[in-house]
């Protein structure tokens, strides 16, 4: 990758909301991390292709993971609405506005249950099924990733 196109990179997370970026291209992987005002990047080299190494004639215990049902235990059950995209998560329209909906409240498919302001532009998300809403899983005013759940309608 070169030079310019990382300063490039760089210059746009440091001027943006976002705090982290990862591009991965044939040469190698570079990830940008903003931490607190400063940039940090890291620059990981394309593999180089070697022959596999012999498997150990006695291998060590492996610890067990956890079990799967263990993991959709905590899964809301239900619709899950998920974020289409990154940016921060409001519930309202404006700071000392009612919420869209609350826990409990009648939605319609395409009515607008919340809002994502993503690069300085406030996009109104909208109910993807009827229903109730039955959980809020996202927080008014914090950052959500691409496909995060945010409300489960039942």
């Amino acid at each position: 990758m070169d030079l310019r196109k990382l300063k490039t990179l760089i210059d746009l997370v440091s001027e943006s909301n976002v705090s982290e970026l990862e591009i991965t291209e044939a040469e190698g992987k570079v990830r940008i991390v903003k931490s607190g005002g400063a940039v940090v990047q890291q620059y990981v080299p394309a593999p180089v292709q070697a022959a596999p190494a012999p498997a150990p004639a006695a291998a060590a215990p492996v610890a067990e993971l956890p079990a799967p049902a263990a993991a959709a235990a905590a899964a809301p059950s239900g619709h899950i609405v998920k974020s289409p995209m990154v940016g921060t998560f409001y519930r309202s329209s404006s700071p000392g506005a009612k919420p869209f909906v609350e826990v409990g409240s009648q939605v319609k498919e395409g009515e607008t249950i919340c809002i994502i302001e993503a690069m300085k532009i406030l996009n109104e998300i909208e109910a993807d099924k009827s229903g109730t809403v039955t959980r809020i899983l996202g927080e008014n005013g914090q950052a959500v990733e691409y496909g995060q759940p945010l409300f489960v309608i039942e």
